[in-house]
C-alpha cells in the first residue's frame, strides 16, 4: 500500500512533468502526448511516468525523442518540486487504452454472434 507522503509525490511529479511537456516540449509532429499515471517507488528514487500518444504510429518515435530529453526533462523538474532528491524518470507507453479498445471489439463481435443466432 503506498504512503500518503509518496501519493503525493506522484501527483506532484504527474502535475509538473505535464506542464513541462506542454511549456517546453510541445512540438505539432509529435501529436497529443498526455501524462496518464505516475508511479514512485517507496524511496522516491525511481519515478516511472506512463504517456498516452494519441497517434498510435508516433508512440516508438515520441518515446525516443523523450530518451533524449531526459536529463533537460529531469533538471526541469528538480526547479519545480521541493524534495530531496529528484527521482530517476523512466518513461513507458500507457497501451490501457489499447486494451479496452480490444475488450470493447471483443463484446461487440460476441454481441453480433448473439444477434445472428437469435435471427
Amino acid at each position: 500500500m503506498a504512503s500518503h507522503r509518496t501519493d503525493k509525490v506522484e501527483r506532484l511529479i504527474k502535475e509538473e512533468v505535464s506542464l513541462i511537456f506542454l511549456e517546453k516540449l510541445q512540438e505539432p509532429k509529435y501529436g497529443f502526448i498526455t501524462i496518464t499515471n505516475v508511479k514512485v517507488s517507496p524511496d522516491l528514487k525511481i519515478a516511472k511516468i506512463y504517456l498516452s500518444v494519441f497517434e498510435k504510429e508516433k508512440r516508438e518515435l515520441v518515446l525516443d525523442r523523450i530518451q533524449t530529453k531526459m536529463g533537460f526533462i529531469r533538471s526541469e523538474l528538480a526547479h519545480r518540486i521541493r524534495i530531496k532528491f529528484t527521482p530517476e524518470l523512466k518513461f513507458f507507453i500507457d497501451d490501457t487504452l489499447d486494451y479496452v479498445e480490444k475488450i470493447e471489439g471483443i463484446i461487440e463481435k460476441i454481441h453480433k454472434e448473439d444477434d445472428n443466432k437469435t435471427h
